[in-house]
Order: structure tokens, then sequence, then C-alpha cells
């Protein structure tokens, strides 16, 4: 099995780690720690506005906010982007920002800092071209307005404590 994203581009995952023969996502307790961490933020996020479209409109017109379609960074510290504002993301990161935040959670504050002071991609700059090698070959992910299949099962079966350590808000979640 090879790598696949779940709902957003972005963040990949090993199939076979995540999702069992029948497509469900595999007990919690098996996956490693940051494929965990990675799947339960996700689960938060596929539904979010894009970050920039949201800083641009926020709650006073969010109709025009556009839905997510990539996410960037590390859980707590992720940019989701809409196809728009990802080339935005993709200057500021190779020519703007400063090498220390890679990796680092403070990547989601320092992009929405110059998105919000009008940082912007120059006109006609390239952003990245994605190229899908063999689309017929690639499992199909989970539509991203739906749940990923048996995720609620497994956050049920997590100890509070345990979810409280890994900081997720599960509030729009039925579990």
């Amino acid at each position: 099995m090879g790598k696949v994203n779940i709902g957003l581009r972005g963040w990949r995952f090993d199939e076979d780690e995540v999702f069992d023969d029948d497509g469900r996502v595999r007990p919690l307790g098996t996956m490693d720690e940051d494929t965990k961490a990675r799947v339960l933020r996700l689960t938060e996020r596929l539904s979010d506005p894009c970050d920039a479209c949201w800083l641009q409109y926020g709650q006073d017109d969010p109709q025009q906010c556009s839905p997510a379609e990539v996410i960037y960074g590390e859980p707590r510290g992720e940019v989701i982007l809409c196809r728009d504002h990802e080339t935005d993301f993709v200057y500021w990161f190779r020519e703007v920002a400063d090498e220390e935040l890679i990796g680092t959670r403070d990547l989601q504050d320092a992009f929405h800092g110059w998105f919000a002071d009008g940082g912007r991609a120059p006109e006609g700059y390239a952003g990245v071209e994605h190229v899908d090698e063999d689309p017929e070959g690639v499992p199909e992910a989970p539509d991203p307005h739906e749940e990923l299949p048996g995720i609620e099962e497994e956050i049920e079966r997590i100890d509070d404590e345990d979810l409280d350590a890994l900081d997720i808000d599960l509030d729009d979640l039925d579990v």
C-alpha cells in the first residue's frame, strides 16, 4: 500500500497504517503518536474554511470563505488553504518565512500575521504544480465533508485524559 492524503492534500499517511482492509480507520492505539495526532487534528479541521479566506472575510462574511483543500505544517500549528491561497503560503514559506519555523507550531501564527498584514504572492508566482501520476491507482479518500469511517468509534475508546493531552476539539463530532 502507498501514501495517501485524507480529505486534504498535504499530510500524507501510510494507507495500511490508517485504514484496515475494509477502508475503516484502524484502532487509534495501533497508530504511532504522530499519525494519531495528525488523523485526529485532520478530523477536527476537515470542514473548516481556508485560513487566509477567514483572515480576509472572517465572521463578517463567512460565505466568501472557500473550503480548505490543502494542509501544511504541524498539528495545532497547521495552515489550511484553498487552491487560490495556497500560492500565497508557498511564496511566504519559500521566500519570506524564517527557517526556524519549519516543523514548529509557530508556523501558523507567523503565516497568519504576514497574510493579515497584506502579504501576498507576487502576481504570476507559480506556486506548486500538483501532478497525479496514477490517479486510478490511488485509493479513494473519504469525502472531506463526511466523517472518516470508524473514527468516531475509535475516539470513543480513548481515555478522556489521553484525549485532553492531545488538545483536540471534538465538539463537532457525535461522540
